[in-house]
């Protein structure tokens, strides 16, 4: 089966910086859009950045633009989210998930189209 699996989370002082881990196996994720959501106490879950596997496609929420970058690496099957310059409101569990190519696409970020998550990963950011 699918297996998604996050790493990376901790607590860091605001102004510091993390990188998160999702290790992929199960599947070829050539037409895949993996993504990096979170959720905090009360709130829902969003989306914080996405990625294409192979179209070049790449989306940031508004808030984290310019202090995250999802990446990947091919050989390893793994997705990367390098956080800098973290804030405390950016502290949540974050998930790693995957969308099959829906249609056309191979990019989407919506959340019903993640067919595939990992169990999440707490980041915490103090002040």
């Amino acid at each position: 089966q699918v297996q998604l699996v996050e790493s990376g989370g901790g607590l860091v002082q605001a102004g510091g910086s993390l990188r998160l881990s999702c290790a992929a196996s199960g599947r070829t994720f050539s037409n895949y859009t993996m993504g990096w959501f979170r959720q905090a106490p009360g709130k829902e879950r969003e989306v914080v950045a996405a990625k294409s596997w192979s179209a070049g496609r790449t989306y940031y929420a508004d808030s984290v633009k310019g202090r995250f970058t999802i990446s990947r690496d091919a050989a390893k099957i793994t997705v990367y989210l390098q956080m800098n310059s973290l804030k405390p409101e950016d502290t949540a569990v974050y998930y790693c998930a995957a969308a099959p190519r829906s249609g056309s696409s191979y990019f989407t970020l919506a959340l019903a189209s993640y067919d595939y998550w990992g169990q999440g990963t707490q980041v915490t950011v103090s002040s």
